[in-house]
């Protein structure tokens, strides 16, 4: 049985990682209300079936990509029923063909290990090197579920706030598509 802890509104007592310590304190400092549960390690969009229950949400689905050259880096955020194209990706945004990036660079970079990608990633993303792409089905959900940067916290945030205060704060424009 995959464990998923009560609900909580305030951050954890102990932190796993510095982004998901910069995630709270964001968060508290921007006045953005979350709800938040502890879980066994989820990796899969499989394990966060319990997740989305427990918060009565949807949990999205997050993925680091890169070019060949591996020099621009996306963070694509679409729904969890969706399969992700390459093609269609590319295609939505008029590049090069795309790829997963390598777990190095994503912990480099975003933070987080496989099965953590998190949009509060742009916090450590100083210089705006990664691209963050939403789909356009996933601004149309009020809630917002996503990893808090580790793969056994979640949460539930409304995704105006996601997406115009949290990366306003963190200095990032983020793109829309259709795929």
């Amino acid at each position: 049985m995959f464990f998923v802890s009560d609900i909580y509104t305030t951050a954890p007592s102990k932190f796993k990682t510095e982004l998901q310590e910069k995630t709270y304190r964001v968060l508290q400092d921007l006045h953005i209300p979350f709800e938040r549960v502890d879980t066994d390690e989820a990796i899969t969009m499989n394990d966060c079936v319990q997740i989305n229950k427990a918060l009565d949400m949807k949990m999205v689905k997050t993925l680091f990509l890169c070019n060949r050259k591996q020099t621009e880096f996306f963070l694509f955020v679409t729904t969890a029923d969706k399969s992700f194209s390459a093609k269609e990706f590319s295609n939505a945004l008029g590049i090069s063909r795309v790829s997963f990036a390598p777990a190095d660079l994503m912990e480099k970079m975003l933070g987080t290990t496989i099965g953590a990608a998190t949009v509060f990633s742009a916090l450590l993303d100083k210089d705006n090197r990664v691209q963050i792409i939403f789909d356009k089905d996933v601004l149309a959900e009020e809630w917002y579920g996503c990893s808090d940067g580790t793969t056994t916290g979640y949460m539930k945030i409304k995704t105006s706030q996601v997406f115009h205060d949290f990366l306003k704060f963190a200095k990032h424009s983020p793109k829309t598509i259709h795929v």
